[in-house]
């Protein structure tokens, strides 16, 4: 047989031939006077198996060991490594599943994209819809709600939760959005600049600032300080500072 010859009996293509040529999976047959390879009957149940083992999931190395006379492993103990595998992807999938069903089934998504089902259950009842500030507020909980830890995004959404159950929460997050939103053409040293820190600091709940969040190396921080006008990113860092017990 030539090789396209070959690669029509298993199914395949004559670059995927040369290519297991390539792996070192198919042995290349020797060439005939004429400069043709001449493949045999054994050279198509070889390609054979390699797909039949490929279509099961393994990969070309996984194949190759499978193949070779001093394998490490033999063919079921690969296929079950490949079986628990498989299992472990399909638990990932019901998970990722069962999450975005928990996300459609809670009804219109927020601005801020698919969030866990907490937050987004509390950015519908958070303040401050038309206040720019607010919707990087959103943003910024969104990127939490990504990046931490589980512990630290349930410290979070407790601390969040408790503090939008407070009497009178709500009325104080709008004006210290209100306060936050008139200082974008401001300077760093306009008095409104201390008002708005001590309005955020006395807003934001106990135990939601981390330890070392008011660093001024936290990387977080600065790119956060850099994203606002200077007189809001000023107010930001005393009012953290506050919250951190270090005065302005």
């Amino acid at each position: 047989m030539r090789i396209g010859e070959l690669a029509a009996a298993v199914g395949v293509t004559t670059r995927t031939v040369r290519h297991y040529h390539h792996l070192g999976l198919l042995p290349e047959p020797e060439r005939l006077s004429n400069g043709y390879r001449h493949y045999t009957l054994r050279h198509a149940v070889v390609l054979a198996r390699i797909r039949r083992l490929t279509e099961l999931g393994l990969g070309l190395t996984e194949a190759r060991d499978v193949l070779a006379d001093d394998a490490g492993k033999d063919l079921v103990e690969v296929l079950t490594e490949l079986d628990e595998d498989l299992a472990r992807q399909e638990a990932e999938i019901r998970e990722r599943r069962r999450r975005l069903r928990a996300l459609l089934d809670a009804g219109e998504l927020p601005a801020e994209g698919p969030v866990s089902p907490q937050l987004a259950t509390l950015l519908a009842e958070f303040p401050g819809d038309d206040s720019p500030m607010a919707a990087r507020d959103r943003e910024v909980l969104a990127l939490i709600d990504t990046g931490a830890a589980p512990e630290d995004r349930e410290r979070l959404m407790s601390a969040l939760r408790g503090a939008l159950d407070t009497p009178g929460a709500l009325a104080r997050a709008r004006e210290v959005y209100a306060l936050l939103d008139a200082l974008a053409d401001a300077e760093p040293d306009d008095p409104r600049v201390g008002e708005a820190a001590r309005a955020l600091a006395d807003c934001v709940p106990a135990g939601l600032l981390p330890a070392g969040a008011a660093d001024a190396d936290h990387a977080v921080l600065r790119a956060l300080y850099a994203d606002f006008a200077p007189a809001q990113a000023e107010a930001i860092r005393r009012g953290l500072n506050i919250l951190a017990g270090g005065g302005r």
